[in-house]
């Protein structure tokens, strides 16, 4: 289904939002295939570019709203951290970083000519946490936080938002830990870790999203699928269109958009995403 951009999407009202989660800085390779055993892959064009669940789902927000966006997160003190800062701060978020002596995770991601796709992260997650000195106490002034990496407590002082989203990439134990409901819940169902069987979630959000790439999704707990959207031109490179569509439905949704609405205004910013190198 080809549609245009949601109209929706002009009249999105000066939301104040943020994200809670993990960065890191990715290097973009296209290849002509990709690595197989014994065999030498060459790149045909290279970036880098700080990126990250976080990263991508809080400038979609950014983009959307046309203001800032909060983006709580964690960085090492080190010279990727310093560029993902610089990087992400251009492109229209504030930052409020827990920085760590340890170094920022990097990835990288390869996306072979007919568009199969494989991505490597390395070193560990750094996730904020509620025991760092971030303004926790802040977030009961926010219409919308969506969450992708942090602790019970992190998750609690964000239930104080009007409006609260995660992906299940935070941990299905630590959700659990936290006690806190969600309003939504917006997940790959394609994904392995990101799966999550909805009946085991205690306590349940009020809706969970299971995405399925060009297959649409589903809506649980009324079990309705949703039909995808053909982006505008061809598709490219996958990388960051589920995070642009779970920061698409979180801000549609703390707009007060109907869920009908949201799903169709994340659907568009997801495929659109799929149109270009990079999730930017």
């Amino acid at each position: 289904m080809r549609i245009d951009a949601p109209k929706e999407i002009l009249s999105l009202p000066n939301l104040k939002l943020a994200v809670i989660g993990h960065v890191e800085w990715v290097t973009f390779l296209k290849v002509d295939q990709l690595p197989l055993a014994g065999q030498i892959s060459h790149a045909k064009d290279c970036f880098e570019e700080a990126a990250g669940g976080a990263a991508v789902a809080a400038v979609q927000m950014a983009r959307l709203i046309n203001n800032p966006v909060d983006l709580i997160t964690s960085l090492g003190k080190d010279n990727y951290g310093e560029k993902c800062y610089e990087r992400l701060t251009k492109l229209g978020l504030n930052l409020e970083v827990a920085w760590r002596e340890k170094p920022t995770r990097k990835g990288i991601s390869l996306i072979s000519k007919d568009g199969e796709r494989a991505i490597t992260v390395i070193g560990e997650r750094l996730q904020p946490i509620g025991s760092d000195n971030l303004p926790w106490s802040d977030l009961k002034n926010y219409d919308g936080v969506f969450i992708t990496a942090t602790d019970k407590e992190g998750i609690r002082f964000a239930r104080k938002a009007r409006f609260l989203s995660a992906t299940p990439r935070t941990g299905q134990q630590t959700l659990k830990d936290s006690k806190v409901k969600l309003n939504a819940l917006i997940g790959s169902g394609l994904d392995p870790g990101e799966k999550i069987n909805y009946e085991e979630l205690e306590p349940k959000p009020d809706i969970y999203i299971s995405t399925k790439g060009e297959s649409g999704g589903t809506i649980f707990p009324e079990n309705i699928k949703y039909k995808p959207i053909t982006p505008s031109s061809k598709e490219i490179d996958t990388y960051g269109c589920g995070d642009s569509f779970a920061g698409a439905v979180t801000t549609a949704l703390s707009a007060k958009l109907n869920l009908e609405q949201a799903i169709n205004i994340g659907a568009y910013c997801g495929a659109e995403c799929s149109t270009h190198y990079g999730p930017y």
